[in-house]
């Protein structure tokens, strides 16, 4: 499976990037997942719901399961945090694993740069960054700039870039 990131700081749009993306890629061929790093505290479960109730009483591994989907929380306890490589191991082969967050993890990434955020450029403190998608015109850069709103465009750059084919499901990163 490749691994491929979108980087940028809060209310750059990567969120927005990634769910005209996914269906971008898949009229491609590609199949596509995704990870979301999320803040500490999140939850996807609810007090008063059954599995909430397996959890907190100590389960280290609780499975949700419906005709429809199915979803396994597991517990860290005190374990360190997975790396995406220990992630990925647990998702169903794809041709992409698309990921937002991680930023310091060392997949290659496209950052998502709005001047409007305020904030500076990653790209030259973060190696990973493979290209830059933005609203404004850059220069003065040596790295592709994709406009943010080419959706295409972006979805054509990711399977050059990790030299996708269709269909792969699986292929070593």
């Amino acid at each position: 499976m490749r691994i491929f990131g979108l980087a940028g700081w809060s209310g750059s749009g990567k969120t927005t990037l990634i769910v005209q993306l996914i269906p971008a890629l898949t009229r491609h061929g590609i199949t596509v997942s995704t990870i979301k790093h999320a803040h500490h505290d999140f939850d996807i479960d609810q007090p008063g719901k059954d599995s909430h109730r397996h959890r907190t009483s100590g389960a280290t591994e609780v499975m949700v399961t419906s005709d429809q989907r199915w979803a396994l929380m597991h517990e860290l306890r005190g374990a360190p945090a997975q790396t995406i490589g220990e992630l990925c191991r647990h998702m169903s082969p794809v041709d992409l694993i698309l990921v937002e967050g991680f930023k310091r993890e060392p997949h290659p990434k496209l950052e998502i740069h709005r001047p409007s955020v305020g904030k500076p450029l990653l790209a030259p403190e973060d190696k990973t960054i493979v290209a830059i998608a933005s609203d404004a015109a850059l220069t003065g850069l040596s790295l592709p700039v994709l406009p943010l709103n080419d959706i295409e465009a972006i979805a054509r750059f990711i399977i050059t870039h990790c030299d996708l084919t269709a269909g792969e499901r699986g292929a070593a990163q």
